[in-house]
């Protein structure tokens, strides 16, 4: 029989936490219970606040929901645990094998844009490739790139969502802006579920001038591709991008798990030859 022992405030906080974080996932009591690997009444009373976890229970549950590392860290202190997740700067000694994989995945990406960000989209390394593209696009609407990025974030860090959807950034060079809009919309409502900082992104975004309107604008008619490639015409130069992303496998510091690695590459051909133009190759 599961022990039921009075409520605490630590036990409510992590009842609140589990409850919220199993409704958000859309896992029902059942599911959960039978993926960790307790019973459906002991997983109602940790909810509940009647139960306290072990904290061995609480990393499993944990696991199962696929929680991110900072969440674990939260849900170990709301349950009165000290958190064991790291946050490592990326200039650290430790960090030196994760740098120098970034590194080299961005300079072997040359001459297409590839870039490291962050869960809020925070850019952190950007290849030359990437420089170049935002350099030009700063060129042709009578600027530089510092003073684009000022335009676009002010004083706060360099944002790739703020980049791609300010009216002054990307998003004017972009043939088929309605359609990319609701793609990195629809993507930063679900991060935003559970993620503050993505939250607080979508609220600055939605407040663009006519992003309410692009939003509303797609036609679910045409024809779908087999991936979204961003079609962008800057001083009459079409150029068709898609993009991957790639992140870290089982990491255990919160930096390194934050990182996403995104890499550019060009849907058609014409496409290929102009960021390699750009990047001063023989054609």
């Amino acid at each position: 029989m599961n022990a039921v022992h009075p409520m605490s405030a630590a036990s409510t906080r992590f009842g609140d936490s589990l409850r919220r974080a199993r409704a958000v996932r859309r896992r029902s009591q059942l599911d959960l219970a039978l993926s960790a690997g307790l019973s459906q009444r002991h997983l109602s009373f940790l909810e509940s606040g009647r139960s306290q976890p072990s904290r061995a229970m609480l990393l499993r549950l944990a696991e199962a929901l696929d929680l991110g590392l900072a969440d674990r860290n939260d849900w170990l202190i709301a349950a009165g645990f000290a958190p064991i997740y790291a946050q490592r700067a990326i200039e650290a000694p430790d960090m030196t094998p994760v740098r120098e994989a970034l590194a080299r995945m961005l300079r072997h990406h040359e001459p297409f844009p590839a870039m490291v960000i962050d869960r809020a989209w925070n850019l952190v390394i950007a290849n030359d490739a990437t420089r170049r593209m935002i350099a030009t696009v700063a060129m042709v609407g009578g600027t530089t790139e510092d003073a684009l990025w000022q335009t676009v974030c002010g004083d706060g860090p360099r944002n790739m969502i703020r980049m791609s959807l300010h009216p002054d950034g990307l998003r004017r060079y972009v043939v088929n802006a309605d359609e990319v809009v609701v793609a990195i919309l629809s993507r930063l409502s679900q991060e935003a579920l559970d993620h503050p900082p993505s939250a607080r992104l979508r609220e600055v975004v939605m407040a663009y001038p006519g992003m309410a309107a692009a939003a509303r604008n797609v036609d679910v008619t045409a024809r779908v591709s087999p991936v979204l490639a961003t079609h962008f015409r800057i001083a009459g130069q079409d150029l068709r991008l898609f993009a991957m992303l790639s992140r870290f496998d089982m990491p255990r510091d919160l930096t390194a798990e934050d990182l996403r690695v995104e890499t550019l590459y060009p849907a058609d051909e014409p496409s290929e030859r102009a960021l390699r133009a750009l990047a001063g190759e023989a054609q």
